[in-house]
């Protein structure tokens, strides 16, 4: 139902949580955790009891909780619980350095923290300086005593009610944050709404990868970053499914032993991974058995051709790649299944919709480069406390992604870069996807970033950083090599002009290659 300017209650977490109960499916498995099953009746209760737990210590409607947890059901407590009585939750990156913490708690003015107690301990010396913070709610084991000045997330929660009714929110009141990865700056905080999750649970979950109860979902992407939010969490949630919670680091040995042992029908990575357990499959000469999964998704950054042919190849899955933002919630352009087209981020996803523009601002004809904004009802409210960027980013009902795309005469949208990726060699644009994904299809390369580098003449040409797979050994034959192939597959000014090896290429967080650090280094 569309409540929009209706007036009427709307709260997510009686939305994502509740109404699977009220429908019969409380006794039913919500999160398989290491050895746990845990129904959505306890999720229910134990939701209600953090939201009790905040209630006790004066958080109300519109105040903030920081939530630094790893993948575990106590994240999903906490961002619910919150939710549930108007607070709202921001789950922030677990693998940051102790002043990230300082400015997300600072910038985002959290009354109280949620946090694993090896995560409070790398950051407790900074207490001081968290200027609005008045409580610091530690999960720790049992048997650990807890910290001075700290509060106890089991005693607290045990010691609450298990009955909640939910705050009167509305449609459009804010619901949850998430921190952009600031690639490029300061993490922003963007402010989603109510109902974005359910738009999202709607347009793509339902109509691209055709979710029901009877799916498990398992996202390799943590909980904390918008694209782990939804395949981890809300999308199982949203049709009374059941999702996978691994806390560990996304390895590929415990990524594929965790599908061996759970038996997810819905698989989330992203293209590094895939990349990384398709060499890791290769060189221990193992197949892990994946035959629960039905469909596997990549997002992030623009899954190579040649992990698609090859996963494919190894396990007889295909990938559904698509592209999404913290700012749209989750996916707008995917591929669908039993309609993939090599190499593009497939068509734009319903209930939303794209166009690509000039300079301008002007649309573009089919085949044509410019920059894509996209509209559709779980973009953000904004960012907080960011008016200029609001400005620039936020065109009326159109978000501004920043991603140089074309869309092809069969309606398919092919990514070439960030627009401030993209390089102008010989005066023709040219993609640093399109060099790296030729360069990935040599048998030597592991990993390849490609950049614009300014010669004598201070004209651009392309250079690539590449990292070699295991038991390859650098060499000027084989940059010289590498270039050839270059040239053999692509129009010949496209090749990378210098070639330089390195051990491990700059990332996000979530996966995405930093190139803007070749740029300045």
């Amino acid at each position: 139902m569309d409540l929009r300017g209706i007036g009427l209650p709307y709260n997510a977490s009686t939305r994502f949580i509740e109404e699977n109960v009220n429908k019969g499916l409380g006794d039913k498995v919500a999160i398989y955790f290491r050895d746990e099953q845990i129904t959505y009746r306890q999720m229910q209760k134990r939701v209600n009891q953090v939201g009790n737990m905040l209630k006790t210590l004066g958080l109300k409607m519109e105040n903030r909780v920081l939530i630094n947890c790893h993948d575990t059901p106590e994240f999903i407590y906490s961002f619910f619980g919150s939710i549930k009585i108007g607070a709202v939750p921001i789950p922030v990156n677990t693998m940051m350095q102790p002043s990230d913490y300082e400015y997300y708690l600072n910038n985002s003015r959290a009354r109280a923290l949620i946090i694993h107690q090896d995560l409070w301990e790398n950051i407790q010396h900074l207490r001081k300086r968290f200027i609005y913070l008045e409580h610091v709610i530690v999960i720790s084991e049992s048997d650990v005593k807890t910290v001075e000045g700290t509060l106890s997330f089991y005693e607290m929660m045990e010691q609450a009610s298990e009955d909640l009714k939910p705050c009167h929110t509305q449609y459009d009141d804010s619901a949850f944050w998430l921190f952009s990865s600031g690639s490029t700056g300061n993490p922003k905080g963007v402010i989603h709404l109510q109902h974005d999750m359910e738009f999202a649970l709607n347009s793509y979950a339902k109509n691209i990868l055709k979710l029901t109860e009877n799916d498990i979902c398992f996202s390799a992407s943590k909980l904390f970053f918008a694209y782990g939010l939804g395949g981890g969490m809300y999308f199982p949630f949203g049709v009374g499914a059941s999702t996978v919670l691994v806390p560990e680091r996304p390895t590929p040995e415990v990524v594929l032993q965790a599908i061996e042992k759970y038996k997810p029908t819905v698989f989330f990575g992203v293209p590094t991974l895939y990349g990384h357990m398709i060499d890791f499959t290769e060189k221990n000469n193992k197949r892990y058995d994946l035959s629960s999964v039905r469909i596997c998704v990549s997002a992030g950054e623009p899954l190579p051709v040649v992990f698609l042919r090859k996963w494919k190849y190894l396990y007889n899955l295909d990938i559904l790649d698509g592209i999404g933002s913290t700012e749209a919630l989750h996916i707008y352009l995917s591929n669908r299944i039993g309609d993939i087209r090599e190499g593009s981020s497939g068509k734009i996803v319903p209930g939303f919709e794209a166009k690509i523009v000039n300079e301008e601002g002007n649309p573009l004809p089919p085949n044509e480069v410019g920059d894509l904004l996209i509209r559709g009802d779980s973009i953000a409210h904004g960012y907080w406390n960011l008016h200029e960027q609001n400005k620039q980013k936020f065109l009326g009902e159109w978000f501004h992604t920043g991603d140089k795309f074309y869309r092809d005469d069969d309606g398919y949208f092919w990514y070439c870069g960030r627009s401030d990726d993209m390089l102008k060699v010989g005066g023709i644009w040219v993609s640093p996807v399109e060099i790296e994904n030729c360069l990935l299809q040599h048998e030597a390369v592991l990993e390849v970033a490609v950049v614009g580098v300014t010669n004598e003449n201070d004209l651009v040409m392309p250079k690539a950083y590449i990292v070699l797979k295991d038991g390859v050994d650098p060499s000027e034959n084989l940059a010289k090599e590498l270039k050839e192939f270059t040239k053999q597959h692509l129009a010949r000014y496209k090749y990378p002009r210098i070639i330089e090896f390195v051990d491990a290429l700059p990332k996000t967080t979530t996966g995405k290659i930093q190139r803007f650090k070749f740029r300045i280094s």
